[in-house]
């Protein structure tokens, strides 16, 4: 099983380039990781000369999970079907050169708390389907009725059925707006984490600065070793499992990717050569 892992977007992390305090470039981030996730996506589609340049920038092995528009995600509920399949194909269109380029590794559909275990949403995730066609899907969900003891097992067949990668989210547990972490093979090419870090009271905040609490957190090296028994046991093997850290709010991301990484021996391949000031960073 080939173990990957990154961060959600590149700029934030200054671990990558001496503590430097300005935006790390997408080449310098590849130049330690082999895998990012995007989120511009969810608000608003990018260009397409945009997506062209980014791929111009890192090595050919490196690849993109970028995030379903929140119209897909149904952020808005009760719009109308056919401008809601219009999104999808703009938004095909919009990936078409990640997909050309075999540099999409995954489109990630993070539901909202109201999205739950209803026929209406299951049928919803067959629709998904079929408007992306082939293309690769993770899911992941934040409403608890996923993962209720007599659904969880219809949830996970569901998921297999359709070869969606089922995300294991990591965030504070036992609260009214989080689900259990869960790892399990849903799709045998991908499985996938997403750890969002473990502080509840910035989980819970309801306030205007939520975005930079909820995410405010650094994993310990106990936690770290949770998350490698974790991977390390999942059977059946996908052949990759990916690991996302999104715990940023205090830029502790890429240190605890680093710290993983280093744990568990890991040696990423096909990173973009190291430029002469970060030979001696690690």
């Amino acid at each position: 099983m080939k173990i990957t892992m990154g961060m959600t977007t590149w700029t934030e992390h200054p671990v990558l380039i001496h503590d430097e305090q300005r935006p790390v470039r997408l080449d310098e981030y590849a130049q330690h990781f082999p895998v990012v996730e995007v989120d511009t996506f969810f608000y608003a589609l990018p260009q397409i000369a945009t997506i062209q340049n980014w791929l111009a920038t890192v090595p050919p092995t490196f690849q993109f999970i970028v995030k379903a528009n929140q119209k897909m995600t149904l952020h808005q509920r009760n719009q109308e079907r056919g401008e809601l399949e219009q999104v999808f194909q703009q938004y095909r269109r919009t990936i078409s050169p990640l997909v050309a380029a075999g540099q999409l590794k995954t489109i990630l559909f993070q539901f909202p708390p109201y999205f739950d275990a209803t026929v209406r949403d299951f049928s919803y995730l067959r629709l998904i389907r079929e408007w992306l066609g082939n293309l690769p899907i993770a899911v992941e969900f934040r409403n608890q009725t996923w993962y209720k003891k007599e659904i969880l097992p219809s949830v996970l067949d569901f998921c297999r059925e359709l070869n969606f990668t089922l995300v294991a989210a990591d965030e504070p547990h036992n609260t009214p707006t989080s689900v259990p972490f869960l790892l399990a093979t849903t799709n045998p090419d991908l499985a996938m984490l997403r750890l969002h870090g473990r502080n509840r009271k910035g989980w819970e905040n309801q306030g205007k600065e939520w975005r930079k609490t909820r995410t405010l957190y650094r994993y310990s090296p106990e936690e770290l070793q949770f998350f490698k028994k974790q991977i390390e046991s999942l059977q059946p093997q996908p052949k990759e499992l990916c690991v996302i850290f999104n715990n940023n709010s205090a830029k502790d991301a890429a240190p605890n990717a680093l710290s993983l990484q280093k744990m568990m021996n890991i040696e990423f391949e096909g990173l973009a050569p190291k430029s002469p000031e970060q030979l001696d960073l690690f």
